[in-house]
């Protein structure tokens, strides 16, 4: 197949649902740097390290590079995304249920952050092309088990390695600095803290940027009458275009969510904000280098539960957690049921 730019670009031209496709994808990688992003940077905001532009800013640009770089490096990510999941055997009818998918990600996903809800846009990724290939397969053989069961393992992880983590580095800290004067050890973690927020924010568009990238790879290739992208190698300029959507994203901001998750859930310090960056970064970056798909949304709050456990355990806001656990089971099946109607739907009318 034939996936250079120019061959993209004629493609395009004449062919209305590519359009489609590539606009839905784009807007959902747009709207992932809007809603999820600001999580990367949320506790560098709220201990007053940086102001919400400045941080959002940072953020746009370490997110581009994250996408750019990572992919480049090391993209099974974006594979295990691309091969999740199976539409069949029709080309055509696997392009309308990628574009139910897509619809119903932003739905689901502009809808939450509408309430200032932290959404995991992994998990409504995963759900939408669950839904969409469930209901146009007709039943669960649409699913790759093999490649599915890592969004289990991703659950786990981003949970359980993002609590640990950010209790042993947090403890670490606390043990390491015990003796040293309170001033001097808080104007060196506001500047950690920014290089702290910039590796969350670069981890984020490593993580996120590929799962969307695998999911623009296999939109290309329906189009172009392939069923499947295994083996494929992804262009340079596919890698281009995500990293600039999903930074131009990240620069709309989120104060809402930056709120929500930086201090509504635990009362920070800088040395504690430091902790959970470096913590959540860690965390990503051993999911991404073994191709786990993983929440940046839970691996950050996760990180955080264990920094403020380091404390007491009453340091947690136990409240916003429960809200924030209910949300990610919700998404699941909520976002998965969109996706299947929207199939359908589309089905009836496209197909």
């Amino acid at each position: 197949m034939d996936i250079s730019f120019s061959y993209f670009a004629e493609n395009m031209a004449g062919n209305p649902i590519l359009i489609i496709t590539v606009l839905l994808t784009l807007g959902v990688i747009f709207v992932n740097g809007w809603t999820d992003a600001p999580n990367a940077i949320a506790t560098c905001v709220t201990t007053r390290c940086l102001s919400p532009r400045r941080a959002i800013l940072m953020s746009a640009a370490f997110n581009f590079l994250g996408v750019f770089i990572m992919t480049q490096i090391n993209s099974s990510v974006a594979s295990t995304i691309s091969n999740m999941v199976d539409f069949g055997d029709s080309t055509h009818s696997a392009l309308i249920a990628l574009c139910a998918a897509l619809v119903s990600i932003v739905v689901y996903s502009v809808a939450a952050s509408v309430f200032g809800i932290p959404t995991s846009e992994s998990h409504s990724l995963i759900a939408g092309l669950s839904g969409a290939a469930i209901a146009i397969q007709h039943g669960i053989g649409g699913i790759n088990g093999s490649e599915w069961v890592k969004v289990i393992y991703g659950l786990v992880l981003s949970l359980l390695l993002g609590f640990v983590t950010g209790w042993i580095v947090c403890k670490l800290i606390t043990i390491l600095c015990r003796e040293m004067d309170r001033r001097k050890t808080n104007r060196f973690f506001a500047w950690a803290q920014i290089a702290g927020a910039a590796a969350m924010s670069f981890m984020h568009g490593a993580q996120d940027g590929q799962k969307f990238i695998g999911v623009l790879f296999l939109g290309i290739a329906f189009a172009n009458g392939q069923g499947s992208v295994t083996g494929m190698e992804i262009p340079l300029w596919l890698m281009l275009l995500c990293s600039i959507v999903m930074g131009l994203g990240t620069s709309v901001g989120g104060e809402k969510i930056i709120k929500s998750v930086g201090m509504d859930m635990v009362k920070l310090e800088r040395y504690q904000g430091f902790a959970a960056d470096l913590s959540g970064a860690l965390c990503l970056l051993y999911s991404s280098l073994f191709g786990i798909p993983v929440s940046t949304t839970h691996t950050k709050t996760s990180a955080i539960m264990g920094v403020g456990a380091v404390k007491r355990l009453s340091a947690i806001n136990f409240g916003v957690v429960k809200d924030m656990m209910l949300t990610w089971i919700f998404t699941f099946p909520g976002c998965g049921l969109i996706s299947f109607v929207m199939a359908k739907i589309f089905m009836f009318i496209f197909g």
